[in-house]
């Protein structure tokens, strides 16, 4: 692994999904249409029916769509703010090689941005593209392990309904089989995640780099559902979890766009 993508070094490397956030216009709280591209035809209505719940549950569809800023610390390894009508973020975070801090201010749609690492500012293009790459991949990542129950229609999706099972916990769950094609980084992968019957939330995934695979390589809880603004995160997944996690009214202007240290503090409730 070479000093640039040390900074990104993720704990599941091939866990990249195309991760773009969209809507086709306003909708009513009830209403949860699949992104362009969700393969209607080929997935299950039962599993379709689960995944719309979910939404509900979760806050409903509108909610979504309304909620602009976000903000997470990424297992204690990466913050990052998220702009979710812009695509603006910035992510920052300690190089694991040098310990040295950097700040990626970018755009996830132009991919257009600037970086600094210990507070120099990168000037080479290829140096800089190389980061920019590398912080749209994390950003990717990071931000799946966040928001995935609101991507369950997302472009390129197949959802299957699998039955009801019980949940490392005990709990029994609806499992949905979720699997990609021509899409994100690493169209390989399945999911199956479990919507526990008592709560209505997704509480559990288990990964598999193949689709297939028939024993995953991991399962993790989602665990900890809170409310944040107008819809609900969740912030523990067993051995890590997320900090600072916070849904923002507003942004002050020099946090997406000054690699300044921002006091965090102020903005966190």
């Amino acid at each position: 692994m070479n000093k640039l993508s040390s900074i990104f070094a993720t704990c599941v490397a091939t866990l990249f999904v195309s991760i773009v956030f969209c809507g086709s216009g306003p909708v009513s709280a009830t209403e949860n249409p699949p992104a362009e591209g969700f393969d209607q035809e080929g997935s299950d209505q039962k599993a379709i029916a689960i995944a719309d719940q979910v939404m509900e549950t979760l806050g409903g569809r509108a909610a979504w769509d309304d909620t602009r800023f976000l903000t997470w610390n990424f297992f204690g390894r990466r913050r990052h703010v998220w702009d979710k009508q812009t695509g603006d973020i910035r992510v920052e975070g300690v190089r694991r090689d040098d310990e040295k801090p950097y700040v990626i201010l970018m755009n996830i749609h132009s991919m257009q941005g600037r970086v600094w690492v210990d507070g120099q500012e990168v000037s080479d293009p290829d140096e800089l593209a190389e980061l920019l790459d590398l912080g749209e991949a994390a950003w990717i990542n990071d931000a799946y392990w966040v928001f995935m129950p609101y991507k369950l229609k997302d472009s390129g999706v197949t959802l299957h309904y699998v039955g009801t099972d019980p949940m490392v916990d005990g709990r029994r769950a609806q499992v949905l089989q979720l699997t990609f094609e021509d899409v994100g980084r690493t169209p390989e992968n399945k999911y199956l995640i479990y919507v526990a019957e008592d709560s209505g939330l997704v509480e559990q995934w288990d990964f598999f780099a193949e689709a297939g695979d028939t024993e995953p390589e991991f399962q993790i809880p989602w665990h900890d559902w809170q409310q944040f603004g107008d819809i609900m995160l969740s912030d523990n997944r067993g051995k890590n979890g997320h900090t600072d996690i916070a849904v923002l009214q507003s942004l002050p202007a020099a946090v997406l766009n000054s690699p300044e240290p921002v006091d965090w503090a102020t903005l966190i409730p």
